[in-house]
């Protein structure tokens, strides 16, 4: 089930599912450590002599963010019971406590007792035994924990504290879970347990007929009981509603911190723009690296989740930060990353967001030759997106102190890791993580990232290594052009892979990436009318031709098929087909394909904004990792592209200046 919500500061991140269920608690760092693994934390409401949880039939559901907030709202609505639920959900961006608002409607022309019911399931620090959960009399409160991961939950309604709870065992020996005790309305009272543990809080109150009450139900998560106690006591103190105020106030500080003129875009557009920075932000680590996704339902249906540092997603959520005028963050992510690269010079596979190496299925190995396992487009793109960090922060301290130990070092990696025959880059794994070949995507890649590099030796002084790196990027350039690129019958190799013998095998499918990385790292001139031929191509071959549309990653794309007359639309590579749209526009009127295809983008969003990595090419539901932040990236880079494209032009400021706003 996809993510509707994601809230985060940082340290704690949450995750809620369509039914507004908290699925997922990353802590102390985000993207590891998922207390909740997946599972729904249920939330139920008593009423009449019976309960309805809310992933339960009859409910009518609708997620969204406040606007310009990391604060979620979900309303449910049961026409069966006369009950409509809302919860206002977020995580305070200060310290670790997570928040729901609480407001209970009673649809129905009488009174009524009612009891709302909190369902807490966790396997603490990742395990599913030797977790105890308990009754904490001291704070009269809920508190699961293991080790140094400490979870209290408390609340009240209406001013109510719990008026029943219970601690019990889940998923062992036949138990379904304490959420099971509380389907007579009535919670049993034990206080403790140890092993595979859960518990249930219940807050109880009378509904007078058309009447509403409030409330507010929050966890907190800490190292140790002295720090639960303490955030939950400030909780109490400075009030839930305050902390919701600042939580608010905070957020839209911070997306509106730089004023875009967004001309020609509808309030849709703007929306997805800024729930994009937001669900980005939520998915940083404070210790600078950004995930992919936080959505652990990929582990239910594969062999891992997408919880990771992969130096590429992440390195073009930092550019898309640095042209967003987010520095902290995107220097945060290369402070991270840097650290990271191998003695030779070369980022791995992917990493998880404490810098430790992360899980993978590229081999040491390939027909009895040792290999190196990487993706080189990850080495290069992230010398690039630190060009771009650079020309939009002028950091030139930060770029001084990592030149040796990372820009040249990488770069000396890039020019030298080549065919001596064919000058391209030696083999290593396509940008999708499939193929070991050369591909034309990484090529351009390694064009980009030793452009980058000599462009910091020179800003440095260091000719040189500027000569160096900017005369085998030009060779690269000519093998492109030479071995990747077939003019004569207007296409762009995938990829080609070279034998033993000197022998080369081709793929000649159209890949969305090949043109685009083209394009991004100017291998191909926009204005050579090749450009405009592969453009077409691209269309051709890749574009749904259906009601949902939406560009394709490549041809005969197998990755979560559902239908085998076409691959699947992605999001990232339909908002790359604007990148030659956006370049070769001379007047506002070129640019409206651009707005359609943003357009696009926003239909195939949740309603609440969140992006996926790719959607069902016959029904437009969302497929895979959802949300992907590598999505709302290309979307956000995409508009500011655009409207620079409008500032080039002479139409419209991209920014607006402090006085007129």
């Amino acid at each position: 089930m996809p993510r509707s919500l994601v809230l985060g500061n940082g340290n704690l991140l949450i995750g809620l599912d369509a039914h507004g269920q908290v699925r997922d608690v990353y802590f102390e760092r985000v993207g590891l450590e998922n207390h909740a693994n997946g599972r729904p934390q249920k939330v139920g409401i008593f009423i009449d002599g019976k309960i309805s949880w809310l992933d339960d039939n009859g409910w009518r559901t609708e997620i969204t963010y406040l606007p310009e907030t990391l604060i979620g709202q979900t309303v449910a609505e049961n026409a069966a019971i006369g009950i409509r639920l809302t919860f206002e959900d977020f995580v305070y961006n200060e310290t670790n406590i997570f928040i729901r608002k609480i407001r209970v409607d009673n649809l129905a022309q009488r009174d009524r007792e009612f009891r709302i019911v909190f369902h807490n399931d966790l396997e603490v620090g990742g395990y599913t035994h030797g977790v105890t959960a308990m009754w904490y009399p001291r704070r009269q409160c809920l508190i699961h924990y293991r080790g140094m991961r400490m979870f209290l939950f408390n609340g009240h309604v209406d001013g109510h504290s719990m008026d029943g709870f219970s601690v019990g065992m889940t998923r062992y020996s036949g138990l379904e879970g304490t959420w099971k005790d509380a389907e007579d309305g009535v919670l049993s009272g034990n206080p403790i347990e140890h092993g595979r543990v859960d518990s249930a809080a219940s807050f109880r109150c009378t509904l007078r007929a058309g009447a509403s009450h409030g409330g507010w139900y929050w966890m907190v998560a800490a190292s140790s009981l002295a720090k639960a106690e303490e955030l939950n006591d400030d909780v109490v103190k400075r009030t839930p509603e305050h902390l919701y105020q600042t939580t608010k106030d905070f957020w839209r500080a911070w997306v509106n911190k730089q004023r875009y003129s967004f001309h020609g875009l509808t309030a849709d557009m703007v929306r997805i723009f800024k729930t994009s920075l937001l669900v980005m932000r939520a998915h940083t680590d404070n210790g600078g690296g950004i995930i992919a996704s936080s959505d652990s339902d990929m582990l239910q249906h594969g062999k891992d989740t997408y919880s990771y540092v992969w130096p590429r997603d992440a390195a073009f959520a930092a550019m898309t930060f640095a042209k967003a005028g987010y520095w902290d963050i995107a220097r945060r992510y290369f402070e991270y990353q840097t650290k990271l690269l191998s003695n030779e010079g070369y980022f791995m596979h992917k990493y998880l967001p404490d810098g430790s190496l992360g899980s993978s299925w590229h081999p040491w190995v390939e027909e009895h030759h040792d290999v190196l396992p990487i993706q080189e487009d990850e080495t290069a793109i992230v010398i690039y997106a630190l060009w771009v960090y650079y020309e939009a922060s002028r950091d030139i301290e930060f770029i001084e102190e990592i030149y040796n130990g990372f820009i040249k070092k990488a770069a000396n990696f890039l020019a030298t890791y080549r065919h001596e025959k064919t000058n391209l880059p030696l083999h290593s794994y396509d940008l999708w993580e499939e193929h070991r070949s050369v591909s034309t995507y990484t090529a351009a890649t390694v064009v980009g990232g030793l452009e980058a590099a000599a462009k910091f030796a020179d800003l440095l002084g260091k000719a040189r290594e500027k000569k160096t790196y900017q005369t085998i990027a030009n060779e690269i350039r000519e093998s492109i052009d030479l071995l990747l690129i077939d003019r004569s019958n207007d296409r762009i190799m995938k990829a080609v892979k070279f034998d033993d013998a000197g022998d080369r095998r081709e793929d000649a499918r159209t890949d969305a990436s090949s043109f685009y990385g083209l394009l991004l790292f100017n291998v191909v001139d926009v204005k050579d009318p090749f450009a405009g031929t592969c453009a077409k191509n691209c269309d051709r071959d890749l574009w749904w031709k259906s009601p949902i549309g939406g560009l394709a990653r490549y041809e005969k794309d197998r990755y979560f098929m559902v239908d085998d007359r076409y691959p699947n639309p992605w999001i990232i590579t339909t908002l790359w087909h604007t990148e030659f749209m956006i370049k070769s526009a001379r007047s506002e009127e070129d640019l409206k394909p651009v707005k359609e295809i943003f357009q696009w983008v926003v239909d195939r969003a949740l309603t609440s904004g969140v992006l996926p990595e790719q959607v069902h090419p016959i029904t437009g539901a969302p497929l895979s990792a959802t949300p992907l932040v590598w999505s709302h990236a290309a979307y956000v880079y995409a508009v500011i592209h655009y409207l620079e494209k409008l500032e080039q032009l002479g139409i419209a400021r991209a920014e607006v200046p402090l006085e007129e706003v």
